[in-house]
């Protein structure tokens, strides 16, 4: 990044001048919020049902698979077809789907709830690539990084929200058909809003209309690109590596809280408020960041400090030593993922960028699972504490993988991936400097 390149860096109020960018802000908050509301009613009523473990596995699993396996098939759809309907279609549909869960309120329906929530997640599939893809056709490229950093905010503001209306809707009236039908309501504005995005941007370029041999063919050349890219690759690999680490802390925070802290479980709450707080307020920071480092940097920087910060976490041996540690760790991870998507959106031209969305999304998804499941294993056999230790050796390993493959990026290339970008897009100039995705 030049000098001149960081001095016209965007920043978050800049970037929500652009009113295409406003309505896809929008849409995306106002649906998180749904989801956020959404999920834990479904957790909550997947036990009352059922008291089982097992069903709420079940239904966690439903959710998780999709990305992992239709994930990357939608991505070379998005890159077929037009991501502003795909968004509005996966928008529409969802809306009605959720509405299911309202005639699902019994034990022996479940198969339902399962199948419900495994429609809903294989739809979103779809819609988040396409988002993540047509956000550069928006914002400029020098507003990227802000634009995801007040995307990464917002969706954390969102769930916390979500989570407290469920809380109060399920806790104080004993009633989850109106959770379900509040998602409904927000899908549905969500789609309204995401109509009003200028219509040009979201159709596919002559490039993408290029038939593929087969949609097998079509996935296949979005993972060599990625896997043919110095820097997508990396940055993949740090990103994998990184959640490897940071799925287990996240599943063994309760038992380190209640059984090794010894601790109220009420003090979760304020565990996680301390570090969406952090979170919420980085987003303002990664402007100033994207005018003085590149996004490599700064996911190297900010793994490796986080990686530090939850080796400490284990050692905790006061509840207020975790609050401090995790507000630490959020000013750290809103920079990581912004910077992740920024690069996965200027490094790949625009006919390959909903399979590369996908492809990330994969990875991160399967990450996850993977580490989730191997916690509870490990957490058994040699303590939570050791597990927090491990998986900062983990998180570690990533930002030090980062810290040496970066170097072998040239900053050319990730320029030259910068105006690549543009090179297959829509002749929407005047759209974007008139009007104008996680």
């Amino acid at each position: 990044m030049t000098d001149q390149q960081a001095a016209a860096a965007m920043n978050v109020r800049d970037v929500l001048r652009l009113p295409d960018f406003r309505r896809l802000w929008a849409a995306q908050a106002i649906s998180d919020v749904g989801d956020g509301l959404t999920m834990l009613t479904l957790m909550l009523l997947v036990n009352e049902l059922t008291h089982s473990t097992l069903a709420l596995a079940a239904v966690a699993i439903a959710m998780a698979i999709p990305p992992l396996t239709i994930g990357l098939v939608a991505g070379s759809y998005v890159d077929r077809w037009d991501r502003r309907r795909i968004m509005i279609v996966a928008d529409s549909l969802r809306a009605v789907i959720v509405l299911g869960f309202v005639f699902a309120g019994r034990a022996d329906l479940m198969p339902l709830v399962i199948a419900l929530a495994l429609i809903q997640a294989s739809i979103g599939t779809f819609f988040s690539p396409a988002r993540g893809a047509l956000v550069p056709r928006v914002v400029p490229a020098e507003g990227l990084l802000a634009a995801n950093s007040i995307t990464q905010a917002t969706r954390v503001i969102a769930s916390v929200i979500g989570s407290a209306m469920a809380g109060l809707i399920v806790g104080v009236a004993g009633l989850t058909w109106p959770a379900f039908a509040i998602d409904a309501a927000t899908f549905a504005i969500s789609a309204t809003l995401i109509v009003g995005v200028t219509a040009s941007l979201g159709r596919p370029t002559a490039a993408e209309r290029v038939a593929v041999a087969g949609v097998g063919a079509s996935v296949m050349e979005g993972l060599r690109f990625v896997g043919g890219s110095r820097l997508l690759s990396t940055t993949l690999l740090a990103l994998t590596v990184t959640m490897l680490g940071l799925g287990a802390i996240n599943v063994l925070f309760l038992p380190l809280i209640v059984n090794v802290l010894d601790v109220n479980s009420a003090w979760l709450g304020a565990v996680d408020l301390a570090q969406s707080a952090s979170m919420i307020m980085s987003a303002g920071l990664v402007a100033v960041l994207a005018a003085r480092l590149h996004p490599t940097r700064i996911i190297t920087v900010s793994i490796l400090a986080v990686a530090v910060l939850i080796g400490l976490v284990g050692a905790t041996t006061h509840v207020a030593q975790v609050l401090l540690l995790l507000f630490g760790i959020g000013w750290f991870v809103t920079p990581i993922q912004a910077a992740v998507v920024t690069i996965f959106q200027t490094g790949v031209p625009d006919e390959k960028r909903g399979r590369a969305m996908a492809t990330l999304q994969a990875a991160m998804s399967g990450a996850s699972v993977a580490s989730m499941a191997l916690a509870g294993i490990f957490g058994q056999l040699v303590g939570v504490r050791t597990v927090f230790f491990l998986g900062a050796l983990v998180v570690g390993s990533g930002g030090l993988a980062a810290a040496a493959l970066y170097r072998g990026v040239r900053k050319s290339d990730a320029a030259a991936g910068r105006t690549s970008d543009t090179a297959g897009a829509p002749d929407a100039s005047v759209d974007v400097g008139e009007s104008a995705a996680a």
